[in-house]
């Protein structure tokens, strides 16, 4: 394959419809449908975890409802497979928590004239040292 010319747009796009998705309580389990069964993996906060079932219930088990979000900047490249690597960083504030900056990467693959989520990394920014 090629490198994806529309990277910028796809990651753009895909980072809207995924936050949107997540933000709404009554709608975030729907996200498990951007993993592959078998072929995805989740970092989140340092703990792996691969597949669509256990991402599902990782995402199932976060204790939050509700979740306000600013996006500072998301970050495209294109992969030497047509796919497209995605950062993302911003600041998030779950129910009456203090906000806190974060960083989320993700690597979409193509498949079958789309994408799904090959990989995903999210952490926190804190610093307590």
């Amino acid at each position: 394959m090629s490198l994806n010319p529309q990277y910028e747009d796809i990651g753009k796009g895909f980072v809207q419809q995924y936050y949107s998705i997540f933000d709404d309580p009554a709608n975030r389990a729907n996200v498990v449908n951007f993993y592959s069964a078998t072929d995805s993996f989740m970092t989140f906060e340092g703990h792996q975890i691969q597949g669509a079932p256990k991402i599902l219930e990782k995402v199932q088990s976060l204790s939050f409802q509700k979740i306000s979000r600013v996006i500072t900047t998301v970050d495209s490249q294109p992969t030497f497979d047509g796919g497209v690597l995605i950062n993302v960083l911003g600041r998030l504030q779950t129910d009456e928590d203090q906000p806190h900056a974060y960083i989320q990467t993700f690597v979409l693959k193509p498949v079958s004239g789309s994408f799904f989520v090959e990989h995903d990394i999210f952490r926190l920014s804190l610093h307590d040292v």
